[in-house]
């Protein structure tokens, strides 16, 4: 495989949206500073973003032809087999970029370690050009991810790296109807959350977090133990299920293997969605008469290691 361009995903920082926001630096530090903040803080994060990049693509440009694209573009950017991507930023450029990378090998670059855990981000700007000669030699070592899918009945479908979230637009309950495991039961809840293995130390984790915080005010001694996930497999957990004499709470927590589905029904005249990877801006309408079915996607994504 010859690779013929590099194609640098990257999001804008959160400088960058506050200018957007009040049209001139000067407004945004007046806004910031008015309610008592830090924007200094903004200004350093953006600095040392762009020294990674300039110096990300200075490097990267001695090796192979690259071009940069934002991330607001992905859903409408098509790779080519003939690209490897790198990604410079938060762990969350990371997933959202790998359901657009049509399997595409992906490089993820810390560029700011004293702020970024980088769970996702193995390589920083130094060492990053060493996974990129890797890739254009066919000599790398790769982990294989598996997406979560989401199938509505009127054909439409969406996939997630790390989450899906099924429920109601709004802090008001979501009413649906649940079908796993051969059980069938109305719901009333916060929602649901279907995580990958990549997302169980994600979202998912902060269900747990409630959950033990509850238990552990009646409880002296917990055993805290959660589920290992197998890349082939998906667990979901229902948000505050309410029981009441129409809606139960026997189904709120399940693993999802294999070719097996969990099907959920939406119960919700208007203000229904899915969305994936905390992205609420890309969703699906899950309103009366939608009917999803999540399961396991067919699609990978390729993330470079050391």
């Amino acid at each position: 495989m010859k690779f013929e361009y590099a194609i640098i995903v990257k999001n804008k920082t959160r400088l960058e949206y506050l200018v957007e926001r009040f049209n001139t630096k000067a407004q945004a530090k007046f806004y910031i500073e008015r309610l008592g903040g830090n924007f200094e803080d903004y200004e350093v994060e953006h600095e040392i973003f762009y020294n990674s990049l300039v110096s990300l693509q200075i490097e990267l440009s001695k090796l192979i032809k690259n071009k940069t694209v934002e991330r607001a573009y992905l859903p409408s950017f098509i790779f080519s087999e003939k690209n490897l991507i790198v990604v410079i930023g938060q762990d969350g450029l990371v997933a959202n970029t790998a359901k657009y990378s049509n399997n595409c090998p992906i490089i993820a670059v810390n560029p700011d370690k004293k702020r970024y855990d980088g769970v996702l981000l193995p390589f920083d700007t130094f060492d990053f050009i060493q996974g990129a000669e890797s890739v254009i030699a066919n000599q790398y070592n790769a982990k294989t991810v598996r997406f979560a899918e989401v199938k509505m009945n009127d054909g439409q479908r969406l996939l997630a790296f790390n989450d899906l979230f099924i429920g109601a637009s709004s802090h008001v309950s979501a009413r649906y109807k649940i079908s796993y495991n051969n059980q069938i039961e109305e719901q009333s809840s916060s929602g649901l959350i279907v995580s990958t293995q990549a997302g169980s130390t994600g979202w998912l984790s902060s269900v747990f977090n409630m959950a033990y915080g509850i238990t552990g005010l009646f409880e002296k001694e917990l055993n805290l133990k959660r589920p290992k996930l197998e890349d082939t497999e998906l667990l979901f957990a229902v948000r505050e299920p309410f029981q009441s004499v129409r809606t139960q709470i026997g189904i709120t927590i399940g693993i999802i293997k294999n070719q097996q589905n969990l099907i959920i029904e939406s119960l919700m005249p208007t203000n229904g969605v899915i969305f994936s990877d905390g992205i609420e801006t890309d969703f699906l309408k899950f309103n009366s008469g939608a009917i999803a079915a999540v399961g396991i996607a067919k699609e990978t994504a390729k993330l470079v290691i050391k």
